[in-house]
């Protein structure tokens, strides 16, 4: 298991390198930063200053590692736009998207996951065809169109729900919650149900495919005739051999969530890392591009890294397979 883990750990770290670099020679060469920092009366030698100060006259590699040494160390740069460090500027950010990734998650693995095996089991029945029906709307249909829809339902026409922003929030240390007031709670609805919309529909239809072909086994089907209870024989035995698949999408669904929540937060004005992103895009933030890039490619490593090990702790075989090759 150790031996796992650091192989898994070690291929992990050269994805977050790779990315970085990526990222960092991509942004590298979008705009002059410079000129969203000083006016129009700003002479030469103010701004040639300016980028000796901020170090870009220095070699990409130069700025790159410079900026590997700092990421490792917490130290993100500072943002060329606001003048402040990016690893504050996240530190604000951060709990917003967290907030709103978490509970749209945990929505579409909470209804996505029961209503693919009641659909998968009862493929017949008015509420499975319903089901389909609510799952083909949630692909058509794309997430700012969804967010704008319930704006102009919610908010606009009935003005039961707020349209933007993220309502009254309350600070536990560092970190800024809305879950504990009613305006936040009134706030995070319809972002995260924009967000939730889409993974739960391929959540869903993943896990009906899967227990329509599982329930069709030999192992199902002498189950039911031994005469075991279907809700053990669906949740127990048909699902738990229909998990494997499930945990490598659900996995980078939830990846999802936290990296494409730009386009949620945009609509709903969220206070989150994803408009803090659009803001710096438009502005050639370079420090903060790249450290968004760096932070989310950071995510998917690590939930990658966990569904490894959910792989490993649920497939016995995968264990029998790694062990196998240690020997050899």
């Amino acid at each position: 298991m150790i031996a796992f883990i650091l192989q898994r750990f070690s291929q992990a770290v050269l994805v977050v390198l790779t990315v970085g670099l990526i990222a960092f020679a991509l942004f590298r060469f979008v705009g002059d930063p410079v000129n969203n920092m000083v006016g129009q009366d700003a002479t030469l030698q103010e701004r040639e200053a300016l980028r000796e100060n901020l170090g870009l006259n220095d070699p990409v590699y130069v700025q790159f590692g410079r900026f590997v040494m700092g990421a490792a160390q917490g130290e993100l740069g500072i943002s060329y736009r606001m003048g402040r460090p990016v690893s504050d500027l996240f530190a604000e950010r951060l709990p917003a998207t967290l907030e709103l990734s978490l509970l749209s998650g945990f929505l579409a693995l909470a209804f996505g996951i029961p209503m693919g095996v009641l659909a998968g089991v009862y493929p017949r029945r008015l509420s499975s065809r319903g089901f389909m029906l609510v799952s083909l709307f949630g692909i058509s249909l794309p997430p700012f169109l969804v967010g704008i829809l319930l704006i102009m339902i919610f908010s606009v026409m009935l003005s039961w729900l707020p349209s933007f922003g993220r309502g009254e929030v309350i600070g536990l240390g560092w970190w800024t919650t809305g879950m504990l007031t009613a305006s936040g709670w009134k706030a995070l609805i319809l972002p995260s149900i924009t967000l939730a919309l889409f993974q739960m529909t391929l959540i869903m239809r993943l896990v009906r495919s899967q227990m329509l072909q599982v329930l069709r086994s030999d192992y199902v089907r002498f189950a039911h005739a031994r005469g075991l209870i279907p809700l053990r024989v669906n949740f127990r035995h048909a699902l738990k051999n229909a998990i494997v698949p499930i945990i490598t999408v659900t996995g980078l669904q939830i990846g999802s969530i936290i990296a494409f929540a730009i386009i949620t937060e945009t609509v709903f004005q969220w206070p989150g890392m994803g408009l803090l992103f659009i803001t710096a895009v438009q502005f050639g933030d370079i420090p903060v591009i790249a450290a968004y890039l760096l932070l989310v490619s950071v995510m998917f490593v690590l939930i990658n890294l966990i569904c490894d090990l959910l792989y490993f702790v649920v497939d016995p075989r995968l264990r029998a397979e790694f062990t196998q090759k240690q020997a050899a």
